[in-house]
């Protein structure tokens, strides 16, 4: 089957807002094998909107749109997908008593502007918004010429487009179409090694491969491996998976950090788990960026304990006792203070290990000497008292450098706790 993703708003033409929900709604649907020709971007305007709905509920058999479903006069969503079946809006009560019982549970009383949330096109039938006041729209008609077509209306707002479409439009869509697993990815996430290296070491299997396909691409601190398959199921897929991981593995095995969502946080987390073991952190050019990942993990409370951002001098002497010699000496972007910063964290927090980071993040505030994007990175272990050590030069923007730090600190964290050398 083919589908389209509609996502309207004039902010996401302006570019004020990045469009995450046409690539998780596209992943979503490449899981079950659904055709995606077009995704269509289109303002809060009504002709235009009713435009873009029409073509695509011309040109495939179901439509995902995101956006224009809330309670300003802009949006209109609603009424252009009314003007394109031909019908007109009504407010079911049943919807009104729903909107109006979610602003009471929020302590509030809904405007008269919006109430226009429990519209429905006539003949429509609503999504379940769990979470927000605006309920989505399914149209299915059984007759006229989009006969046999399905149009399934969410909010913009991410996080309730995300769950209204797991739990109501997937569902819909599988049972309408008999969809079952069709288009199953696995990734090979990669450190150390540049994508033209891997390019070269797999260039037979990327250009040679058909079920599964082999792909690289360029993330923040890694390049991904993704094989791609099609597969009447995941057991089905391991299978096509297994021989061409192995040959991968066999080739690049040494740079393999984790496979799918498996990243360096959660390794660590399992590394401290099984040993019983904790962590916290000290981060001065990362500004919580280890932390923040670290947190992301969940149950990661049972092995991290917190972390201190220390991006002053100050700070680094008062709450991680870095001996101001250190400061005066090697300066704050300096192996010594990296070693400082973990051996305090560890102490104050009276944790198992303290991992630390300081550097240069840019764009301003290097030298001839220290670089923009020297970083110091450190893990000291309170049981040995071992304190382990390196410095990185990294590459990129501010937030680049930021970024790249905090993966190296927790690269480091886990080789040191799996026992390997640097």
């Amino acid at each position: 089957m083919r589908a389209e993703i509609v996502c309207v708003g004039t902010e996401l033409l302006l570019g004020n807002i990045v469009n995450t929900n046409a690539a998780h709604i596209a992943q979503d649907l490449a899981v079950y094998g659904v055709d995606v020709f077009w995704h269509s971007t289109v303002g809060d305007n009504l002709t235009r909107c009713a435009d873009a709905l029409q073509l695509a509920l011309e040109r495939n058999d179901a439509v995902i749109v995101t956006g224009g479903i809330g309670p300003t006069p802009d949006d209109t969503t609603r009424e252009a997908l009314a003007l394109v079946l031909g019908v007109g809006l009504e407010r079911p009560t049943e919807l009104l008593a729903v909107l109006e019982a979610r602003y009471a549970a929020w302590g509030r009383q809904p405007s008269l502007s919006s109430l226009k949330q429990a519209d429905l096109p006539s003949g429509c039938a609503p999504i379940t918004n769990p979470t927000g006041s605006a309920v989505g729209v399914l149209a299915a008609p059984s007759h006229g010429p989009y006969a046999g077509k399905v149009i399934y209306v969410l909010p913009g707002v991410p996080s309730e487009m995300a769950r209204m479409l797991g739990e109501s439009v997937l569902p819909d869509l599988r049972a309408r179409f008999g969809l079952h697993t069709g288009l199953v990815a696995r990734v090979l996430r990669t450190r150390n090694i540049g994508e033209s290296v891997l390019a070269d070491r797999l260039s037979d299997l990327l250009t040679e491969c058909t079920n599964p396909t082999v792909a690289t691409y360029v993330k923040t601190g890694e390049v991904e491996v993704r094989l791609t398959c099609r597969a009447r199921d995941a057991a089905e897929a391991d299978l096509l998976f297994a021989p061409l991981e192995i040959a991968i593995r066999e080739r690049i095995g040494e740079f393999i950090f984790g496979v799918d969502a498996q990243g360096f946080e959660q390794q660590l987390g399992g590394l401290l788990r099984a040993g019983g073991r904790t962590l916290a952190t000290a981060e001065s050019c990362t500004g919580g960026g280890v932390g923040d990942r670290i947190t992301a993990v969940p149950g990661s409370s049972e092995w991290y304990l917190g972390g201190v951002v220390a991006y002053s001098n100050e700070v680094k002497t008062s709450l991680l006792d870095v001996p101001q010699a250190v400061l005066r000496d090697a300066g704050a972007v300096s192996e010594a203070c990296a070693r400082a910063m973990a051996q305090g964290v560890a102490r104050r927090l009276g944790a198992d290990y303290g991992l630390a980071t300081t550097g240069i993040a840019g764009p301003t505030g290097g030298g001839a000497h220290k670089p923009v994007g020297l970083v110091y990175l450190a893990l000291h272990d309170t049981a040995t008292g071992e304190t382990v050590a390196c410095e990185r030069r990294l590459t990129g923007d501010r937030a680049q450098i930021k970024e790249r730090t905090a993966l190296a600190a927790l690269e480091l964290a886990c080789r040191q706790l799996a026992g390997s050398k640097q």
